[in-house]
């Protein structure tokens, strides 16, 4: 029994454990600005055109479908701070953690693994280079850089397909779409989508980092590191998502109608 609950907490608390290295090598540690810009281009290169392909399907079905609900209520008015506010609290944050899990986050597992099972890693470690401060700290940065870089991106395009399907297609009123933005929304829904999209390509990168850093048996144990990386990241970022929406509308005061 001992064997078996060890085994279930040996990997979150190793996880948590690289969290709290990773978070002070950020502080400690040299910047590296090269690094820092290769990796943030390599990532943004990775997610940059499936979040284009993803935020426009994503404000399409949010606006048609909150702005035929609102018609059904007799509320078309407010259609367009409806879908303003499914787009910026949930829709943008989880679009951007999908890609940056699915994408960067395996990226970032991928190249971790392949040099853990060629020896670089143990190279370094040798020659007394903390593989957390040169290799891990750049890439969580760049991630976590790109990751509000996405979210700025997914939300634009949510309220500019929001626009377009609730006025365009649907014949809503213009002035009403516009002047219902601050109604229901505000500034405090747009810190928390960006402080969403911040921890949680931080946490994707760690747990890449983490799964590729442990990576071992060969090229298709690397391939294993990578599935259970994004699998484990999904997990991790729709749980603390739901953490941190139930403390924001316990702390923020909504506005009312």
């Amino acid at each position: 029994m001992a064997i078996s609950v060890a085994s279930v907490v040996r990997g979150p608390g190793e996880i948590a454990a690289m969290v709290v290295d990773v978070t002070k090598a950020v502080f400690t540690s040299r910047f590296q600005t090269r690094e820092f810009i290769e990796q943030a281009w390599f990532i943004t290169s990775v997610t940059l055109i499936p979040t284009i392909l993803i935020s426009i399907p994503f404000g399409a079905v949010i606006s048609l479908q909150v702005g035929n609900l609102t018609g059904q209520l007799g509320a078309q008015s407010f259609a367009g701070a409806s879908a303003v506010l499914a787009v910026v609290r949930e829709a943008a944050p989880i679009a951007a953690a999908l890609i940056i899990a699915g994408a960067a986050g395996s990226a970032i597992c991928s190249d971790m693994g392949a040099r853990k099972i060629r020896e670089e890693i143990d190279a370094m470690e040798v020659l007394g280079v903390d593989p957390i401060e040169r290799l891990v700290v750049p890439r969580v940065l760049a991630t976590v850089f790109v990751a509000a870089m996405i979210n700025g991106i997914v939300i634009a395009a949510g309220i500019g397909g929001g626009y377009f399907f609730t006025v365009i297609v649907q014949g809503g009123s213009a002035g009403a779409f516009l002047s219902s933005f601050t109604a229901l929304a505000s500034l405090p829904d747009l810190y928390v989508a960006m402080i969403k999209a911040v921890l949680f390509g931080y946490l994707a990168a760690v747990v890449g980092a983490y799964k590729g850093l442990n990576a071992g048996g060969g090229p298709s144990g690397v391939g294993r590191a990578v599935n259970e990386s994004v699998i484990i990241a999904f997990m991790v970022l729709f749980f603390l998502n739901a953490i941190i929406t139930a403390i924001y509308f316990q702390v923020v005061p909504q506005s009312g109608v």
